[in-house]
């Protein structure tokens, strides 16, 4: 088994806005999770909610930033587990802005769910993250 999530959204702003969503640590709040990202290649972040038990989460993701091409390519890991130090989910996560005539392209691609204990938070993320991407829509177009 291996699942990819993989969603596209039009964005009427230029990349440079939609950016600021995906690396600016208390915009990413508002529309994900608490965390303490900072865009820096190499650097180990968090992602922090309420744990799910049904889901075998502890209510953290731990992350690595992977890559940064601003203003066009994020990616980081995303691994994430029942606790005490326990890793049951090891994906990778990557954003891609195109910039287009009238806005912003955008691409996530969320890979890495291999394992049959990873099916359930692959299908809950699947929904999450679209959810999470109109979150951004909703907050660029009030501004």
């Amino acid at each position: 088994m291996k699942k990819i999530i993989k969603h596209q959204f039009f964005f009427p702003q230029p990349p440079e806005l939609v950016w600021d969503y995906l690396t600016k640590f208390e915009l990413m709040e508002q529309w994900l999770m608490k965390n303490d990202f900072q865009p820096i290649v190499g650097l180990d972040f968090q992602f922090r909610t309420n744990p799910i038990p049904s889901l075998n989460f502890d209510g953290i993701f731990y992350c690595k930033v992977l890559e940064i091409v601003p203003f066009k390519k994020l990616s980081y890991s995303w691994k994430s587990g029942p606790g005490e130090g326990k890793i049951t989910l090891d994906s990778v996560v990557i954003w891609k802005l195109e910039a287009k005539d009238k806005g912003t392209e955008l691409f996530l691609e969320h890979s890495g769910f291999s394992k049959k204990e990873n099916l359930n938070m692959f299908n809950g993320l699947t929904d999450g993250w679209l959810k999470n991407i109109h979150k951004i829509a909703d907050r660029l177009n009030a501004a």
